[in-house]
């Protein structure tokens, strides 16, 4: 009864946090490409994007495979992998995002000349092109062979010769702890976090350093980059927070066995890891000012829309007079003049 309950809680909180990573991490798109679309031209920015949209896809199909990959589904063993390294994929895509977060605004800050003619949009787009494309190509390693065999998943030996029906599938019966304490997290996730954290400890210092022998109008531009250094690397905080646990989880179950993790600490551990990407755009909210800016622009399209109509009804009450004021208010067809 205490594992049911403990599943049952496990789902409605990873549909919530789905839900959540949906909605937050639309609007920042919307807010950066709808509401303030100078900022794509910042490579920074478009980098942001691109997080924001691996963070959405961890809502929209990371959070519905993590549940369905507890044994709730029976799919051939292939097709088990294949989903298993969709959820690999998107985290990796986080990760080279902040990455190249980290390494633009150390360029930006250290070798300003070279960065202007560096930092054009077409090298950007082509950089968060390479980001996806090192993302596919790590995440997907354990279907180039790097995975367990047949035998080698929990629930794939003793499989009973009276049925046809392939073995439930879940996350670790395809994917090796090997692969992913060796690989996926000393090579593709802690040694990164640790080249950020260089970099960032490097900016922050840069910035100190120049903030004392800074003139008046110099400073204030410095303060502005040191608030969104920061936030940046709050964002950094956060993830490497909400990830590690889980990956320290799976070092226990590789070097101490299933009986050294709980089921309830692996399910938290996988709530905080997907948490992660429905806390980011609060972030950005309360943190970077540009973000805010694209906010306040798409709540006021919302609230001027629902004006505009209520004006129009207005507009049928009086008979005289008032046609050339109501025309500019909201234009010949109800809609808000520009």
């Amino acid at each position: 009864m205490a594992e049911t309950w403990s599943w049952v809680a496990y789902t409605v909180l990873e549909v919530l946090i789905a839900v959540a990573c949906c909605l937050g991490n639309a609007l920042v798109v919307c807010a950066v490409c709808a509401g303030i679309r100078k900022a794509l031209r910042e490579p920074t920015f478009c980098f942001l994007v691109s997080l924001a949209v691996a963070d959405f896809l961890v809502g929209m199909a990371a959070v519905p495979l993590a549940v369905l990959l507890d044994g709730w589904v029976c799919v051939t063993p292939d097709l088990c992998l294949l989903l298993s390294c969709t959820v690999l994929v998107l985290t990796q895509a986080s990760v080279l995002s902040l990455l190249a977060i980290a390494v633009d605004r150390y360029l930006r800050l250290h070798t300003p000349l070279r960065y202007k003619e560096w930092a054009t949009q077409r090298r950007t787009l082509l950089g968060v092109c390479v980001c996806w494309l090192l993302s596919c190509l790590l995440g997907s390693v354990p279907l180039f062979g790097w995975h367990n065999g047949p035998s080698e998943g929990s629930g794939t030996g003793n499989q009973s010769s009276t049925s046809s029906l392939p073995p439930p599938c879940t996350f670790l019966s395809v994917v090796s702890l090997p692969f992913m304490v060796y690989f996926n997290f000393l090579g593709c996730v802690l040694l990164p976090l640790l080249v950020m954290t260089l970099l960032y400890a490097q900016i922050f210092w840069s910035l100190q350093r120049r903030l004392q022998d800074s003139s008046p109008q110099t400073r204030v531009s410095l303060l502005r980059e040191r608030r969104l250094a920061g936030s940046l690397a709050l964002v950094l905080f956060l993830f490497a927070g909400s990830w590690i646990p889980l990956h320290l989880m799976n070092c226990l179950l590789l070097f101490h066995g299933p009986q050294a993790v709980t089921q309830g600490a692996l399910y938290t551990g996988i709530l905080l890891s997907h948490a992660n990407s429905a806390v980011n755009p609060v972030v950005y909210a309360f943190r970077i000012p540009k973000i805010q800016q694209g906010y306040a622009q798409i709540w006021k399209r919302f609230l001027l829309r629902p004006d505009c109509c209520h004006g129009d009804e207005r507009a049928k009450r009086p008979a005289t007079g008032g046609r050339a004021n109501r025309m500019e208010v909201c234009g010949p067809e109800g809609r808000a003049a520009p």
